[in-house]
């Protein structure tokens, strides 16, 4: 073969990869214009409230990269890179606050929301419906939708929770990190064996009104009792398979294939503790290096000595790289939901800026695209790219107001 032969081929092949990466682009650009993205869990409404007080509602949202004091996973400059088509703000508060205080400050969190939306009305206009959704993406502009992540914010009310969905709030997580007096969490203690009387009475009133159930953190227990009374379909606000990473906070696979007949979603998480095993341990392991170096009040190698179970800590991590978490493990957990409760049954749900680390490439709401692409280069069509992104979700909105006005349940 003569080089100029070698080089028509070179040039052939390279054209060839350039071709097949321009079409993946303008796939994942097509679905982006005609489905609406829809992320799940966002926290930047707690993140602003964190680092903020009562300043966050002044702070513009166009850029909080890293040059700003609090650098963000999200900002409106970053969703536009994203194609994020819609956005479920999580509006989260403590559960060790009081019930009067837990609702005062989740009315505040909702305002936070509603405010940051209004001051930015040429990019966002709040959404209360699968139609709204669809609206605002078609005008150009970013949906924004509330979600309420823990039962405890309602105080035991169930005209509390009437009065959050006035509000515009479209799911309610059942619980949070910690059991709560109605219904058993994932990453404490259980209580009850799943629900209470009212925590069914609650999943009922949240069908009557078209509130969406969502069952991110709960127990595998109260994930079996919620699908036995709900006569809408449920989501998962943002949770991975634990059939990929055996973690509390992830979907059981017998809980995945009642799905189909629920017509609910889970919609993954990004965050590393939750989507790779290799983090996970490290945690753990980390975790208990730092309670051998120093346990308060009593116990520890280097007790009431801080400086030193920090040098000492320090030494530990420096022998104990934390595990790279891609993208890749993120979809392992997209395909398992859609391998063992179909298609139209996964969606995403990052929960940026409630967590500390994500994936080395899905650092920020501007990734969604780079994961788009890659599961079209794993064979999805546009058509399933499209259902994770959002229809399946706004179907999940549609059936959800059908029961809560009477119409004709899911099929």
């Amino acid at each position: 073969m003569t080089s100029s032969h070698a080089l028509a081929i070179a040039a052939a092949l390279f054209a060839a990869v350039s071709f097949a990466a321009d079409n993946i682009d303008t796939r994942v650009q097509r679905v982006l214009d005609a489905t609406p993205l829809i992320d799940g869990h966002n926290d930047l409404p707690w993140a602003l409230d964190h680092h903020y007080g009562d300043t966050a509602r002044g702070i513009d949202i166009t850029d909080l990269g890293p040059a700003t004091p609090h650098p963000m996973h999200t900002d409106l400059d970053r969703m536009r890179r994203g194609g994020v088509g819609a956005q479920f703000w999580s509006v989260f508060v403590s559960n060790t606050l009081a019930p009067s205080e837990a609702i005062s400050h989740t009315l505040e969190q909702i305002d936070l929301v509603r405010v940051m939306t209004a001051r930015n009305a040429d990019a966002m206009e709040m959404a209360y419906s699968a139609t709204d959704v669809r609206r605002i993406h078609a005008d150009g502009r970013i949906a924004a939708l509330l979600g309420v992540e823990g039962g405890h914010q309602i105080g035991g009310s169930l005209a509390v929770l009437r009065q959050f969905h006035a509000l515009g709030v479209r799911y309610m997580t059942l619980t949070h990190a910690r059991t709560i007096d109605w219904a058993d969490s994932a990453t404490d203690d259980p209580r009850h064996g799943g629900l209470t009387p009212f925590g069914h009475e609650v999943i009922r009133e949240m069908n009557r009104i078209g509130m969406m159930v969502d069952l991110s953190h709960v127990s595998p227990q109260v994930m079996e009792q919620a699908l036995d009374t709900t006569a809408a379909p449920v989501i998962f606000s943002h949770s991975g398979a634990r059939g990929v990473v055996d973690h509390s906070r992830n979907v059981p696979d017998y809980i995945l294939r009642r799905l189909p007949a629920n017509g609910g979603v889970v919609m993954v998480v990004f965050y590393p503790g939750y989507v790779s095993a290799a983090y996970n341990e490290w945690v753990a392991a980390r975790a208990a290096e730092q309670a051998r170096l120093s346990s308060p009040p009593f116990s520890g190698l280097y007790i009431g000595q801080p400086e030193r179970a920090r040098e000492a800590l320090a030494a530990w991590d420096a022998t104990h790289p934390k595990p790279e978490v891609t993208l890749l493990d993120v979809i392992a957990h997209i395909e398992h939901v859609r391998d063992v409760a179909g298609i139209d049954h996964v969606g995403l749900g990052s929960d940026f800026d409630g967590v500390g680390d994500l994936p080395i490439d899905l650092a920020g709401v501007d990734a969604y695209p780079a994961l788009l692409a890659a599961l079209m280069r794993r064979g999805w069509s546009d058509e399933d790219v499209a259902k994770l992104t959002g229809e399946n979700l706004l179907r999940v909105m549609e059936q959800t107001r059908a029961v809560a006005s009477g119409g004709r349940p899911r099929q």
